[in-house]
């Protein structure tokens, strides 16, 4: 076996690739930052050598010494969903071009979280925590979380963003759902729409209140009758039996919000398969969220849409400006909607 065969098998050292580049241990280290300054020749002969002898940082020891983990926590309702899954994708992809991995953690069916979990998850020393589910609190999670500060998708029942956050602190990034809602019920009654139902979703969840709460808010002010609700549970087969019970047990509608666009893919399924009905001719159909599945030919979804890459970028900006500066006070970042208009409605 050659020494150089030895050392490749075994885990090389930044002093390894330090002696054979003839420069520092720190410029070693330095060159596998990206955003510290390093000459490109060095940074690219340091890269060369490390890669040759199998080379890479050691996340733990760099971790002791920053304080600093490169892990984002990521507690999630559902990991199947396809709204949920697409948006963990474009997070991982995002986050890991910044440097960092990430942890995923599931929330039981109630969207409680097993307190031994995240025990679990401080064992990994996070620099940040992002929890897509409301109901675990900040109270709750700020006592496993040591350093890390939680971010929370919010979605304030208003119109605008309410500054007060009670409790602990935490970041927030805010969707404001009312210029998607608001542009959609104006889009209805300029179709002479005024029988419209909701088919809903998880009743825990405080985003599908949201929704409700802003539709109601919305046909209140143009002078609509209040939306007949439809209990339904964000999947595709319960939208597709609460559309059945809504005309065949009651009096139909209009129009139907459904709480997201796989909902809405039961309701339209269901009035054209079940019911012998046209959409958009004789019912029109609006979603939530427009996952990538929405603009498919079958479906043509009219949708409220949360744009995925603006939240995502708004994610990784929460978490990058509390790094930089870990005493701010509470951050936020606010998004709003937008109706894209498609075959369902017309």
């Amino acid at each position: 076996m050659s020494e150089e065969g030895g050392m490749i098998r075994a885990r090389a050292t930044a002093e390894m690739v330090a002696q054979r580049a003839s420069v520092s241990r720190v410029a070693v280290s330095r060159a596998f930052n990206p955003h510290t300054s390093l000459k490109p020749e060095k940074r690219e002969l340091i890269l060369r050598i490390a890669q040759e002898l199998n080379y890479t940082p050691d996340r733990a020891a760099r971790a002791l010494v920053s304080g600093r983990s490169h892990l984002v926590g990521i507690i999630v309702p559902d990991v199947c969903s396809h709204w949920e899954s697409q948006e963990i994708d474009a997070l991982t992809t995002a986050l890991q071009a910044e440097g960092f991995a990430t942890l995923l953690f599931k929330t039981r069916t109630d969207y409680s979280m097993d307190e031994k979990l995240l025990s679990y998850m401080r064992g990994f020393n996070p620099d940040s925590v992002i929890a897509f589910v409301e109901n675990v609190k900040p109270t709750t999670l700020v006592r496993f979380l040591g350093r890390a500060v939680p971010i929370y998708v919010h979605y304030p029942h208003g119109g605008s963003v309410d500054d007060a956050q009670p409790g602990p602190l935490h970041d927030r990034l805010n969707v404001l759902q009312r210029a998607g809602v608001e542009q959609a019920v104006a889009l209805l009654e300029g179709y002479k729409v005024r029988r419209i139902a909701y088919v809903s979703g998880i009743g825990k969840s405080r985003a599908n209140t949201a929704r409700e709460l802003m539709l109601r808010t919305v046909m209140a002010e143009r002078g609509l009758p209040p939306p007949v609700v439809a209990p339904g549970d964000f999947s595709y087969e319960r939208a597709f039996a609460a559309t059945l019970d809504l005309f065949r047990v009651g009096k139909g509608a209009d129009a139907i919000f459904a709480a997201n666009d796989v909902g809405a893919f039961g309701v339209i399924d269901a009035l054209r398969h079940e019911l012998g009905l046209r959409v958009p001719e004789d019912v029109k159909v609006i979603g939530f969220d427009d996952i990538a599945q929405s603009h498919w030919k079958s479906y043509n979804l009219t949708t409220v849409k949360f744009d995925l890459d603006e939240r995502v970028r708004a994610l990784v900006r929460l978490i990058l400006r509390r790094l930089n500066n870990p005493d701010a006070p509470a951050l936020q970042e606010t998004l709003q909607t937008r109706l894209v208009v498609r075959g369902t409605v017309g």
